[in-house]
């Protein structure tokens, strides 16, 4: 910093590029370009790619490992999908797509000057933990767990803020369920990968009244099926540093994107019913999920959803069947659940006295009941590892696998 003014350091191939943004940078106030060869400083890199991109993202890794920079923006002409996902992987800030535009360029200057010179303060990074609510079998209820537990622990003490994501690409359904005309969904993300920072996935992320921040699913993706799986791994790991949970609806399939997902997921639910297939698909599931070597055993809680007591098949042969215990039961509450899908309201609004409602809110505090056991302590949802040995998996009274 020079006489008070930011120094950006601008390294262009093309002379042309180069002049506008030393332009753009001098019309900023409190910025200042710096000088040909000089290495006072170590603020902003603008940097423009060369054919040789792997050769520039190796030399923007190297300053940034050796702190002689603080941020880089990277710029080039026509940058591929891959190029861009290692643009964010080397950890540039902003991409500047060409022909430059001068409001984008001088807004992604503004924001790098706020963090710099606005308050002082480094931004809250949390350390927020993902679960991924994903289904045996289609229409077992996966969606309206994901949603109402969403709901009701954003809802509960501390209010933990709380992302929900759809990433069931063709059939996601989250803003019927929430009553919910989002403006965005994963295709902008897609389409403008560039320029995922915090500030952009808020602007792209619509918040619901009770708290929740939603990103639904495009309901299509036309966008390169080879680049999804990094897409959403760049969302995950950012909406994990910005929120203290991060839900995903995962639907009922698997493939590359949804593989990632439980890869990088910290708890996984799986929700089943008490059905001979869905028992039987979900234990197929979990025969996959042990092919794949991810998610662990330790993540994966099992959930029975539209529990009904004295049914025909009971927990102990649903457990037998696909070799793992249960961990929860949701009790079968199906007039008020569609009556609530129907309304496009949580339940936790449309009936906080019902049993699937009460149910929701055990299931969130058991998932939570070991920061219970520290008293006067401030909870923090998800934040420790949860204990999948038969011995904690054992039913308790009023906690685990509660039938109702």
């Amino acid at each position: 910093m020079q006489n008070g003014n930011l120094m950006i350091r601008i390294e262009a191939k093309n002379p042309e590029v180069e002049r506008k943004l030393q332009r753009l940078v001098r019309s900023v106030e409190g910025m200042q370009v710096q000088p040909s060869g000089a290495t006072n400083g170590n603020g902003l890199l603008i940097f423009e790619l060369s054919a040789d991109a792997q050769c520039d993202f190796e030399y923007v890794e190297s300053l940034l490992h050796m702190n002689t920079v603080d941020e880089v923006f990277l710029t080039a002409q026509d940058p591929s999908p891959a190029v861009l996902m290692q643009a964010i992987r080397t950890g540039a800030k902003e991409f500047l797509s060409q022909p430059l535009v001068d409001e984008e360029v001088k807004q992604a200057l503004l924001r790098y000057q706020k963090r710099r010179n606005g308050s002082g303060q480094k931004e809250l990074v949390k350390s927020g933990q993902i679960v991924n609510v994903i289904g045996g079998k289609g229409g077992v209820g996966t969606t309206t767990v994901a949603v109402n537990l969403a709901v009701t622990i954003a809802q509960g003490e501390d209010a933990p803020s709380v992302a929900l994501i759809d990433t069931n690409l063709l059939f996601g359904e989250i803003p019927i369920f929430l009553e919910m005309k989002p403006k965005y969904h994963w295709g902008e993300i897609a389409r403008q990968i560039h320029r995922l920072d915090s500030d952009f996935l808020m602007n792209i992320l619509s918040k619901h009244p009770s708290g929740i921040h939603v990103l639904p699913s495009p309901a299509y993706f036309h966008e390169d099926q080879e680049e999804a799986p990094r897409i959403i791994e760049s969302v995950l790991q950012l909406a994990s540093r910005m929120f203290d949970i991060v839900i995903i609806d995962g639907g009922h399939s698997l493939s590359r994107t949804s593989s990632k997902t439980l890869e990088m997921a910290d708890k996984v639910l799986l929700i089943t019913a008490m059905s001979l297939p869905c028992l039987s698909n979900t234990k197929k599931l979990l025969d996959s999920f042990r092919t794949l070597g991810y998610p662990g055993r330790e993540k994966i809680k099992i959930v029975a959803n539209r529990y009904v007591k004295n049914s025909e098949i009971s927990l102990k042969e649903a457990e037998d069947s696909i070799q793992e215990s249960i961990f929860w039961t949701l009790p079968n509450n199906y007039k008020v659940t569609m009556t609530a899908i129907n309304q496009g309201k949580p339940l936790p609004e449309i009936a906080p006295n019902s049993p699937i409602t009460k149910g929701l809110k055990e299931l969130a505090d058991a998932l939570n009941r070991k920061e219970e056991t520290a008293p006067k302590k401030k909870k923090h949802w998800f934040l420790k590892p949860w204990n999948t040995s038969k011995a904690e998996m054992a039913p308790t009274p009023g906690h685990e696998r509660r039938v109702t």
